[in-house]
């Protein structure tokens, strides 16, 4: 398995290390729910240096990522973030991304770290079947480590840290700044739903800002975060997961992100394919379940309307906020209504739900 360059900080603070996506990341250190409250409540500190990085640079980089992504790049000024997916030629997705642009001719997508060879390679094909002679293409993953600060105090802790005025920096924006004096790419975006920034530098760099932010930070609740909690807290705002909500098998459009999907972009990979399953319905819709039973829904159980199989869960837990069992579920058009009375097949029994209005947690 690969390791990020805090692989043995983690042990030190007691993480309990699993695979993921080919990586060896810590789980949990003191649990799940307090991880996870912690985010909520104060802030947590997330190391996802896992995360792959693929910089586009050259006159037609513009050009070649209009191309290749579902997004409108073309709405980007400098210093912006978006959040995108690749498709495949029939409309599943290659994967989710956020993509930073430094300049028009330079560009740097954030990519799954599962996925990043795959990617890679999906966007060399493309390179080369589109004739995009002045662009070039880097997997710079090994260049950067890559932590994530977010929670209700995350600015606060930053800002002792650095000289960047964060209250400048607008959400889904970036800056260019120092962070324990160490150059750092600033970015004001997360995967909690929560505020807070995502921070990428030098890997040799990781253990310096780790521990300067978790010092500074103590007194104000920081935590260091697992990858449980990190699930969780996604899953309250309804943010897709790679792989359960978005795959291959599973377009955009089926997948929630049809408010990224751009069909009136003249051309991208994947465009007709989407239009035609827009056009003729998508046959099955991304909704947000919450139990009005007890139970904990999990990831592949059956979803009912009555005796008729409707769908299938693609992501469940038992919130931390809420304290009941939510679900993201792939469903029949006709069941994708709010205030839809379901069920979900949680072994031998079916357990009642609804259909709710996302997200799960109101921030």
């Amino acid at each position: 398995m690969k390791k990020t360059p805090l692989n043995e900080v983690h042990r030190e603070l007691g993480g309990r290390m699993v695979e993921f996506g080919g990586w060896e990341m810590p789980v949990q250190y003191t649990g799940v729910i307090e991880e996870h409250l912690a985010v909520r409540n104060a802030a947590g500190l997330f190391d996802v240096s896992h995360m792959g990085e693929i910089e586009v640079k050259g006159e037609g980089a513009l050009a070649f990522i209009q191309e290749l992504t579902i997004n409108d790049a073309s709405l980007l000024v400098n210093g912006q973030v978006q959040y995108s997916a690749l498709c495949y030629s029939h409309g599943g997705v290659v994967d989710d991304v956020t993509l930073y642009r430094f300049d028009g001719d330079h560009y740097l997508f954030c990519v799954n770290a599962a996925n990043t060879d795959k990617d890679f390679a999906w966007m060399e094909a493309a390179l080369e079947d589109g004739g995009f002679d002045d662009v070039q293409l880097r997997n710079r993953s090994d260049d950067f480590a890559q932590l994530a600060l977010q929670g209700p105090a995350a600015a606060a802790i930053l800002a002792r840290l650095t000289n960047t005025d964060l209250t400048k920096i607008a959400y889904y924006h970036f800056y260019e700044g120092l962070v324990a004096e160490v150059p750092v790419i600033i970015s004001r975006t997360g995967y909690t739903g929560e505020d807070g920034f995502e921070l990428y530098f030098a890997p040799d760099c990781a253990e310096t800002i780790w521990r300067s932010l978790l010092e500074t930070g103590a007194g104000d609740g920081l935590l260091p975060i697992g990858l449980g909690a990190r699930d969780t807290l996604r899953l309250e705002m309804k943010y897709a997961l790679y792989g359960h909500e978005l795959s291959e098998e599973i377009s955009p459009l089926e997948g929630g992100l049809g408010w990224i999907t751009k069909l009136e972009k003249p051309s991208f990979i994947g465009r007709e394919a989407l239009r035609r399953q827009k056009e003729g319905g998508v046959p099955r819709r991304l909704v947000a379940l919450t139990l009005t039973e007890p139970g904990v829904p999990r990831a592949d159980y059956p979803v009912y309307a009555g005796e008729r199989r409707v769908g299938v869960v693609t992501s469940g837990t038992l919130s931390p906020s809420l304290r009941v069992g939510i679900a993201l579920a792939l469903v029949e058009p006709d069941c994708a209504v709010i205030g839809a009375p379901l069920q979900i097949g949680i072994r031998s029994r079916k357990v009642a739900a609804v259909v709710v209005k996302p997200p799960f947690v109101r921030k």
